[in-house]
């Protein structure tokens, strides 16, 4: 599947009709953002069972706002509607595809069960 245009209409229901979604925050001035593109669209071709979406951050700086996005290019992860990574930076293909057999391979009972106790802590 190829990589879908994340917008402020279209972000709830994407998050939440899809098990894992991978987020990539950009901007066409952005150079690493320029050279992290092609190896996020590889990615969505070699793993259709997931979402691949962009996000534009200057068409949709409510969205970047709301991700507290300072860098860029951006990368974030959710997993069963739960953000599981957020993190700056392009990542080489291989990093990249290490990262996305770990969201996959994670334990997600585990992850609500830690959630969980922290808001216990927390609350």
């Amino acid at each position: 599947m190829a990589t879908i245009e994340m917008t402020r209409e279209n972000f709830q229901a994407t998050i939440e009709n899809n098990d894992i979604v991978l987020i990539d925050f950009w901007a066409s001035w952005c150079g690493p953002c320029q050279s992290f593109g092609p190896v996020f669209e590889q990615a969505s071709e070699a793993n259709p069972d997931m979402v691949f979406a962009k996000v534009n951050t200057e068409e949709q700086m409510e969205l970047a706002a709301h991700f507290q996005v300072r860098s860029i290019p951006m990368l974030a992860i959710f997993r069963e509607q739960i953000l599981i990574f957020a993190q700056p930076g392009a990542l080489p293909a291989s990093a990249f595809t290490q990262l996305i057999e770990q969201a996959r391979a994670l334990d997600m009972d585990k992850v609500r069960a830690d959630i969980a106790a922290q808001q216990q802590q927390n609350g």
